[in-house]
């Protein structure tokens, strides 16, 4: 079962390279000043540098100047194909930052209010402050304020979110909060978010478990 589940998202990471190949690239160079050459755009998405090949549509990812590459998982292609082909015409920032849980278009799906998606997300960083915040850090992150944890992190240089958290107390669970701009669904569909947040949640709590190994050495 969990292979027909890979070879599922494998099918859609390809079906959407050749979607890709179908939109008009110098578009997408001048709407958000990617840089580029003949072979490939380059973006920076949760603290790592992208490369979309310009011929194949393929995506992939690198530690060190692209000497290494990975592909990209499908969180990260879905949302980068997402932005890139997707997005509004004139999309900005509104500059207002909205809980995410509450984005004013709304109805139902993974985010919205009465999801366990950030309880559980809240847990696993509980007792973990430390780490969380080594993890924002080396994902560029900007501290702000409120929250036993609060930092501003950049989705794309172009489309920043704010992340809280709150360690568990006597009468509290641990709580996390993500705030986004209020017109992030002019960059990506609403499904999107739920990739691009599941992705910075998943780097985040990497860099946290690398950190933790470093205490016990």
């Amino acid at each position: 079962m969990a292979e027909n589940k890979i070879s599922n998202y494998e099918k859609m990471k390809d079906h959407m390279a050749v979607v890709f190949l179908q939109y008009d690239q110098e578009k997408m160079i001048q709407k958000f000043a990617l840089e580029h050459d003949k072979t490939y755009l380059y973006i920076d998405f949760v603290g790592r540098k992208y490369r979309i090949n310009r011929l194949t549509g393929m995506v992939n990812w690198t530690r060190d100047s692209f000497q290494t590459e990975e592909p990209a998982d499908y969180n990260e292609v879905m949302t980068i194909y997402d932005v890139l082909c997707y997005s509004k015409e004139n999309c900005r920032l509104a500059k207002e930052w909205v809980n995410v849980g509450s984005l004013s278009s709304i109805q139902g799906g993974s985010l919205e209010k009465n999801s366990n998606f950030f309880q559980n997300a809240g847990e696993y960083f509980d007792r973990k402050t430390d780490g969380l915040i080594r993890a924002c850090e080396t994902l560029n992150g900007r501290k702000t304020e409120k929250g036993d944890v609060a930092y501003e992190l950049d989705l794309f240089p172009f489309l920043p979110l704010i992340l809280r958290f709150w360690e568990s107390d006597e009468e509290f669970p641990a709580s996390l909060q993500i705030l986004v701009d209020q017109n992030i669904c002019d960059y990506m569909h609403y499904e999107t978010v739920m990739f691009a947040i599941t992705h910075m949640l998943n780097r985040l709590k990497t860099e946290c478990e690398k950190s933790a190994t470093v205490e016990k050495t």
